[in-house]
């Protein structure tokens, strides 16, 4: 599992030798047979660990298969109510997720029967729309990256760079970890990008005249030879340029212009699903081009007014005349 911190060695404290090996399978079952990014990953194996942790000060000793075989609704509730303080109900959620797919993976494969963990209740998420950013501010954005660099010639190169991929978000609907593996031999055609998403499902967006003119302005003086296999957003020193450090920026951005502190890299995502909805795009085709498997993840990423949704409610369902 490239990138990510060996189980063994992140585990060996508070699990057995063949504890730690179980957890190894099921990471390599999510990565191999699950196609989960490296990102959702780390977050399993963080999960998993710190509810061993946990276990292993409750137990207080190395925590091995047959006490994972033994555990109780009641050891499970404890760990939950462990987390109540310093972690919010999404949170929990998501660590019971991950629990569920763990003891889930152990019973299927037959590595010990534990079903204990399905008798507990998921934490209630209160289902936000994100917000996206309003047309105005974005332009106001794209100008404000050139003040954060000061304009030194210097840092024209990161300035396009940064110019360009705020572009690709927006103008193509992307995940900021999509923009960021897009490579030089993916922009080939200059019709439409070969997006691949979550679980590695591959998608085909629009390539966009504006998006391709900002990306190959940032191409055409950057300092660095990127080959075609390639990611094409580089950092100062010529590695892939981190989502971390782009989302600093938009950070020194939203506060330099005294914005919301829901302006995140994606939320320019949610602004393409929005403004597309807005100016009359199919639900259908707003879908396809995020990537979402249902409709109705579709519908709380993006700003539908109610006279929006009964026009689609009409057209899908006209009544009688």
């Amino acid at each position: 599992m490239s990138n990510l911190s060996a189980p063994e060695a992140k585990f060996k404290d508070n699990s057995s030798p063949e504890t730690i090996l179980l957890i190894v399978r099921f990471l390599r079952f999510l990565e191999v047979e699950k196609r989960y990014s490296i990102h959702t990953l780390s977050s399993y194996q963080s999960d998993i660990f710190y509810f061993l942790d946990f276990l292993c000060k409750s137990k207080e000793g190395i925590i091995d298969n047959k006490i994972l075989e033994n555990l109780t609704t009641y050891d499970f509730r404890k760990w939950l109510s462990s987390r109540l303080e310093n972690h919010n109900n999404a949170s929990n959620a998501r660590g019971l997720s991950s629990l569920r797919s763990f003891f889930k993976f152990c019973n299927n494969e037959s590595f010990l029967k534990n079903q204990e963990i399905e008798k507990i209740k998921t934490p209630k998420i209160a289902k936000s729309i994100p917000k996206p950013v309003d047309e105005i501010d974005i332009k106001n954005i794209l100008q404000e990256i050139e003040n954060i660099y000061k304009k030194k010639e210097s840092n024209i190169w990161q300035i396009k760079r940064d110019i360009a991929l705020l572009t690709l978000i927006y103008g193509c609907g992307l995940r900021i970890s999509e923009a960021l593996s897009i490579t030089k031999k993916s922009l080939e055609n200059n019709q439409t990008l070969i997006i691949s998403g979550k679980g590695k499902k591959q998608r085909m967006v629009p390539f966009l005249p504006m998006v391709k003119e900002r990306i190959n302005e940032y191409l055409d003086i950057c300092p660095f030879e990127i080959t075609d296999n390639q990611e094409i957003f580089l950092g100062l020193k010529g590695k892939t340029y981190s989502r971390r450090s782009f989302s600093d920026i938009i950070q020194k951005i939203r506060t330099n212009l005294n914005l919301q502190e829901t302006i995140t890299p994606h939320a320019f995502r949610h602004s393409f699903a929005t403004h597309l909805l807005e100016a009359g795009g199919d639900l259908r085709t707003i879908q396809e081009l995020l990537g979402h498997e249902s409709l109705s993840t579709t519908q709380r990423y993006t700003k539908i007014d109610k006279k929006r949704l009964l026009d689609v409610f009409n057209q899908s369902h006209p009544r009688d005349r």
